[in-house]
């Protein structure tokens, strides 16, 4: 991609700070083009918190919001992890409660307790699972169990249970990333299905049921990533937060590849550019940090449901 003076200027600096502190830089795919292209790496939750577990650096700056930092705090307790805007947050994990946690384990202690990684740090200490959209499905088939409790996504609940055939109750019942369900919603799809007749749908879980529906194939960000050439020819529409559109072009260029609603833009993790990654690493801050005991739980927890996953 060409980017103005100023734009490759900042990310020559960006990558001789790095090299200094030898530092790595994670970014989520739905990060900026330019925070991308300075990144080691670039991937979904769950990629990222596996590199997170062998990264060779003093210092991981996260392109991102704040609980996919704060998890790969919790995996790398000896390391300075840097969350270059603590401002960028999630309203999809913030939907889910201390209360709602407590009153599930009171009402359900014996019903598995699932929590997307898209929720609150502290509450992740409380559960049973930590799981991605790509994992989810994959470790509840894997449980052997009638009933499992998954907060808080309320679309990935019905599509894991959708896929497994495993009863999921959602937590909270409407917790939901405002961005897929209001932006990559049948509407969205429908509309832009007219406008590129005959084109292939790949689609988030976290999107609802009936823009599901109309996808060909249903996954993470990785997974859709890695659908697109097996779809066929012609175009695609990639039903996400916008951000994944520039990875896939860049991974498949020859491919007409677009957004199926390019307003669908997730602002907070647009909050993260590479002016605010350069003055974190320059002034090793904001770092994140959380309670030792939450850290440890939180890394226990994580570490086996990579294991279960992992069987």
């Amino acid at each position: 991609m060409s980017y103005p003076n100023y734009v490759r200027k900042l990310m020559e600096e960006v990558l001789k700070l790095k090299e200094r502190r030898k530092a790595v830089i994670l970014a989520h795919n739905y990060q900026l083009p330019e925070v991308q292209d300075v990144a080691d790496f670039v991937g979904d939750s769950l990629e990222l918190a596996r590199k997170a577990l062998t990264v060779d650096a003093d210092v991981i700056v996260f392109a991102g919001v704040s609980f996919m930092a704060e998890m790969v705090a919790a995996l790398n307790p000896d390391k300075v992890v840097l969350h270059p805007d603590p401002r960028a947050r999630c309203l999809l994990a913030d939907m889910l409660t201390p209360e709602h946690v407590r009153r599930v384990r009171e009402e359900s202690p014996n019903t598995p307790l699932i929590l997307y990684v898209n929720s609150p740090t502290e509450l992740k200490a409380l559960a049973d699972y930590v799981v991605t959209s790509s994992s989810a499905a994959k470790l509840v088939s894997k449980l052997g169990v009638d009933e499992v409790i998954l907060a808080p996504d309320k679309n990935l609940a019905d599509y894991v249970a959708q896929v497994t055939g495993v009863k999921v109750k959602a937590l909270p019942k409407y917790g939901h990333c405002p961005i897929h369900e209001n932006l990559i919603s049948r509407y969205y799809v429908e509309k832009a299905l007219s406008k590129y007749p005959g084109a292939k749908v790949i689609i988030h879980p976290e999107a609802p049921r009936d823009a599901r529906e109309l996808a060909v194939r249903v996954g993470s960000t990785s997974q859709m990533l890695k659908a697109i050439p097996e779809v066929g020819g012609g175009t695609i529409l990639l039903g996400t937060e916008e951000g994944l559109t520039y990875r896939a072009r860049k991974l498949y260029p020859n491919l007409d590849i677009k957004p199926l609603n390019p307003i669908a833009v997730c602002t907070d993790m647009k909050k993260i550019h590479l002016l605010n990654i350069k003055e974190s690493l320059e002034k090793l801050r904001p770092r994140v940090e959380l309670s030792r005991d939450v850290l440890k739980r939180v890394k226990e927890v994580i570490e086996e449901s990579l294991r279960v996953i992992g069987k």
